[in-house]
């Protein structure tokens, strides 16, 4: 049973720094995307940033600059370094893997930014 788990999330200040990560088990993921999306309150889930299995990288302009999407060596785990953390940056933030014919999701965790 393939399963993605989120962990990281919580609470920081404007300014601050937070880092997530996302294990995904029950498959291979080497050849897989991985990404983050969140969902603001009231909003529609946005794209974050993703990792292709190649290392190639996409952010959403609204991160650019701040966060930064790795993946360790086994591919199987995916994290997000976010720095200079705004307001804007809350919502619940969910661990996706896609190859083009499955596609994954994590139950998602939750980060709130306070100013």
């Amino acid at each position: 049973q393939v399963q993605l788990v989120e962990s990281g999330g919580g609470s920081v200040q404007s300014g601050g720094s937070l880092r997530l990560s996302c294990t995904a088990s029950g498959s291979s993921f080497r050849f897989y995307t991985m990404g983050w999306y969140r969902q603001a309150p009231g909003k529609e889930r946005g794209f974050v940033a993703i990792r292709r299995s190649g290392g190639s990288t996409n952010y959403a302009d609204s991160v650019k600059g701040r966060f930064t999407i790795s993946r360790d060596k086994s591919e199987n785990t995916v994290a997000l370094q976010m720095n200079n953390m705004k307001n804007e940056d809350k919502g619940v933030y969910s661990c996706y893997a896609h190859n083009g014919k499955q596609e994954y999701w994590g139950q998602g965790t939750q980060v709130t930014v306070s100013s």
